[in-house]
């Protein structure tokens, strides 16, 4: 099996594994209950939290721990909106790229709870326009969400420069930094911005745990009901051992961004595979082509093809990919994030994400521009009475 889809999920790396198998096997406790059991859990859960927070230059208490990047998303925007919000201040700026985590969150706040909001469109290779963006800040923005790095298209936002903008007028800045976290340098404090989102699954670290990191000065208003746990920001039993396996994957992910060594070989790769697929099929489009993008990841559309029959093509061959967001599955919409860019339907219909890792061989790469080689060649084109 060849697997291009990291940014759906990473596989779990051995030192998180090592640091999360005591807790699942011969040490138990809460960490809210007062016995000794109840505090080595507590221990666990603070040194990961002290270890989070020296890699992103910050305070153990900014750190709030999630089941995610959706929850920490929610409580990022949900949170925020509601616990500032004034007579003079409700009006939320988030861009029409945003995961749906954030867009979802957004919208349910103006359609329901009586906020403005401004969807911010993109350029054709999925960039804001700092000036653009400028004009829609006013008087009573009271939060702008700007994501890192798109998940589908790895589009690079310049967020600390949108971030700068907002900090001048006293506006709140959310930033999803699920994809980019561990690929590329950007703390929060690098980025200006007062709240930060990321789950650890996306960076070789365990499914279940994600974490949001508030500027110190700025309150949250709890999403969910129920005890007092995490600073009373987000109530339930906090997850140890998963806490304990992200706290390790943060620190090699964080280390191996600065580095960027990975990131380096990982672009490399991803060309030799644009490339290949230029080669077997010309009429191939790269997607976001020209933007700055995470280096493992590449959108192609194939003009003319079907991109779940392509999928499923290549699911047989033994290649893993996919048609964008892994969170929708069994969702019968065309990509927003494509259509946000102007693609037309039926080429984001007909895109993959490939997504490359730690594990990614050049190898695997020729086996896979080999392999869509004959996957091209069964195509049927659209439009001619059968579908692809």
């Amino acid at each position: 099996m060849i697997y291009l889809d990291h940014n759906a999920t990473t596989p779990l790396c051995p030192e998180a594994r090592e640091a999360m198998l005591p807790w699942l096997t011969d040490l138990t406790g809460n960490p809210s209950s007062i016995h000794a059991p109840g505090r080595r859990a507590r221990a666990a859960v603070d040194d990961a939290r002290d270890r989070i927070a020296v890699l992103l230059g910050a305070k153990p208490h900014e750190i709030v721990f999630t089941s995610g990047g959706t929850e920490s998303c929610n409580l990022g925007i949900l949170g925020l909106a509601r616990r500032h919000r004034t007579e003079k201040k409700s009006h939320l700026v988030t861009v029409a790229t945003e995961h749906h985590a954030v867009l979802h969150s957004m919208r349910m706040l103006a359609d329901r709870e009586g906020f403005l909001l401004t969807e911010l469109p993109v350029d054709r290779q999925g960039l804001i326009d700092p000036n653009e963006f400028a004009t829609v800040l006013r008087d009573d923005t009271l939060l702008v969400s700007v994501m890192v790095a798109n998940n589908e298209t790895g589009v690079i936002q310049p967020v600390a420069e949108l971030a700068a903008l907002c900090r001048v007028m006293g506006i709140l800045f959310h930033t999803d930094s699920v994809q980019s976290f561990g690929k590329i340098p950007g703390h929060p404090c690098d980025l200006g911005v007062d709240a930060f989102s990321t789950t650890a699954h996306k960076y070789y670290g365990p499914h279940g745990a994600g974490f949001l990191w508030i500027r110190s000065g700025v309150s949250v208003e709890a999403i969910l009901q129920g005890g007092f746990h995490e600073n009373e920001r987000r109530p339930g039993t906090e997850n140890v051992a998963a806490i304990a396996g992200m706290a390790v994957a943060a620190e090699l992910a964080s280390r191996e961004a600065i580095l960027g060594e990975e990131s380096r070989r990982q672009a490399v790769m991803c060309e030799q595979l644009w490339c290949g697929i230029a080669s077997v099929q010309p009429s191939a489009v790269r997607n976001a082509s020209g933007a700055p993008v995470l280096a493992n990841t590449l959108s192609v559309s194939f003009p003319g093809c079907d991109g779940e029959t392509l999928l499923m093509a290549l699911d047989l061959e033994g290649i893993s990919a996919s048609s964008g967001s892994a969170c929708m599955v069994g969702s019968i919409n065309t990509s927003h994030v494509l259509m946000a860019m102007g693609v037309t339907e039926q080429n984001a219909r007909a895109t993959i994400r490939f997504s490359l890792g730690r594990h990614t061989r050049e190898e695997e790469i020729d086996a896979t521009i080999e392999a869509l080689q004959r996957v091209l060649a069964r195509q049927t084109p659209m439009g001619n009475g059968v579908r692809a």
